[in-house]
C-alpha cells in the first residue's frame, strides 16, 4: 500500500542514469573546476565561481541526459 508506482528492480529512470553519468564524468575529469598547478602548460589556477561551477554541472547534466534519452 506504497503511495508510489511499483518500478520492476534493475529499471532506472533517465534521469537517474543521467545523473549518475554527471557525476562518474565531473569527477574524473575535474569538469568545470579551474586547473590547478601541476606539470606542463597549464594556467595559474584562477579559482572558478560557485556560480559558473554550477552553470557548468548543469550544462553537463543537460548534455548526459539529451544522451540517455538518445536525442543526440
Amino acid at each position: 500500500m506504497s503511495d508510489f508506482p511499483s518500478i520492476p528492480i534493475g529499471q532506472r529512470r533517465d534521469e537517474d542514469v543521467a545523473l549518475d553519468l554527471m557525476k562518474f564524468v565531473a569527477m574524473t575529469t575535474g569538469y568545470g573546476k579551474a586547473s590547478g598547478p601541476g606539470p606542463g602548460f597549464q594556467g595559474s589556477g584562477t579559482p572558478v565561481r560557485a556560480e559558473d561551477y554550477a552553470d557548468h554541472l548543469l550544462q553537463l547534466y543537460t548534455r548526459c541526459l539529451e544522451t540517455v534519452k538518445g536525442k543526440k
